[in-house]
């Protein structure tokens, strides 16, 4: 299937993730259709034949454009699927500031083309921002000014983020208050680097159990720029590492740490990937350099699977 990217440099000139979104989805569906997951179920509505006397409000006039007949399209009264959105804004996740695309960027690029996948299958959404505390919280809703709300606070926070750097992350707690607050039976989402304190493994996988424990089905995705943070592909020169939640630094030489920190990351990494697995949680490691068709497919094999 082909990549499909957004550009920052686009979303400033136009202003309208949601047109971006749909941008993503939309080439996501034709490269589906081209490759061999052909068939998979991306197609939202459903028809059936137009009654004289009937409302022709649901009439599907491009349909009509095609067959010559009429046909309406079939709607559920109630929605299939409950989905919280769950991203983490912490300091860290603004990695890396050498004007590219960020992991907090690239996450909200997604969760804005989840949005609109969503839609299009009539499927509930909401949406939760964390750093060291629930920043915002949304019930999961599926109407079209619910929609409008959650794409205008993507962009808003997106902005103001932007001028915030410093800022510590408390996923755990973030993740209990998500799970108390989502009353019903949902999907959860969550866009997260782990960049966190590993001594407090333990911790986290309770709060990712409180979440199981609530019934909730949940899907990770592990947000990365690997060529830097996984292999540590940086030239060889002193840099100055910079922690981007505390602001302390450290000058270092990177061909005399690589071999260490390779593993030692890597180990981390299996470690919470393989706990994932034992808790029955999807984890996907996401590359930001790599788009978003990765996203969209495992959440659409997810929900086959939950439906």
């Amino acid at each position: 299937m082909a990549t499909k990217t957004i550009d920052r440099l686009r979303l400033a000139q136009f202003g309208n993730l949601e047109l971006l979104a749909k941008q993503v989805v939309e080439g996501f569906i034709t490269g589906m259709h081209k490759s061999p997951f052909h068939g998979f179920s991306v197609e939202f509505a459903e028809h059936r034949l137009y009654n004289k006397g009937e409302s022709t409000r649901h009439i599907d006039w491009k349909l009509y454009g095609k067959t010559e007949k009429l046909f309406t399209k079939k709607y559920e009264e109630e929605t299939n699927l409950r989905c919280q959105i769950v991203i983490d804004c912490s300091g860290s996740m603004f990695f890396p500031k050498d004007g590219t695309i960020n992991k907090y960027e690239y996450s909200t690029y997604a969760a804005a083309s989840l949005i609109e996948l969503l839609k299009r299958q009539r499927d509930a959404v909401g949406l939760s921002l964390f750093s060291d505390h629930l920043e915002l919280h949304t019930q999961s809703k599926s109407s079209p000014a619910h929609h409008r709300f959650l794409y205008s606070e993507l962009e808003k926070h997106l902005t103001e983020y932007t001028e915030q750097q410093q800022k510590t992350s408390d996923t755990i707690t973030a993740l209990h208050s998500v799970a108390e607050l989502c009353h019903r039976r949902s999907l959860i989402i969550i866009f997260t680097d782990f960049i966190d304190n590993p001594s407090k493994i333990e911790e986290l996988f309770h709060a990712l159990q409180h979440l199981k424990h609530n019934k909730h089905e949940v899907i990770v995705f592990h947000v990365v720029q690997k060529k830097t943070e996984i292999d540590f592909e940086l030239e060889n020169r002193p840099y100055y590492l910079v922690d981007m939640e505390t602001g302390e630094k450290m000058k270092v030489q990177p061909a005399e740490l690589k071999a260490n920190y390779s593993q030692r990351v890597a180990a981390y990494f299996e470690d919470l990937k393989m706990r994932m697995i034992n808790n029955k949680i999807d984890f996907v490691q996401v590359d930001i350099d790599q788009g978003y068709d990765q996203v969209l497919l495992s959440y659409l094999l997810k929900r086959q699977n939950l439906y």
